[in-house]
């Protein structure tokens, strides 16, 4: 009759660790959850940063092509005035050239 009441008393030892156990996992993965949601939340936080970092970036870069265009479009009015310049004064110099020769075709 023994070997009956030890074999219940191990199986009921046995059914009341295997619980503890699973509420020690049910437990464990309660904890875990609020962390791993904390950590989903800052990895979010981080996520958003970039995407204003990011935006504010290219914002920046968009200044910055309409600035070189800008510049870009300076410096051509700004060749194109020197071309209009330099060719102003070759005429003055060619003219005033010719009516040195037609002076000294006169004079000859």
């Amino acid at each position: 009759m023994s070997r009956p009441i030890v074999l219940v008393f191990l199986l009921v030892v046995l059914i009341i660790t295997s619980q503890f156990e699973w509420k020690q996992q049910l437990v464990n993965d309660m904890e875990a959850s609020p962390s791993t949601q904390k950590q989903n939340h800052l990895l979010n936080r981080d996520e958003v940063v970039k995407e204003k970092i990011i935006l504010s970036q290219e914002k920046n870069i968009q200044r910055l092509n309409t600035l070189v265009q800008s510049l870009r479009h300076q410096l051509s009015q700004c060749r194109g005035i020197n071309t209009n310049a330099n060719f102003s004064g070759n005429s003055l110099i060619s003219n005033a050239n010719e009516t040195e020769r037609q002076q000294i075709v006169l004079q000859g």
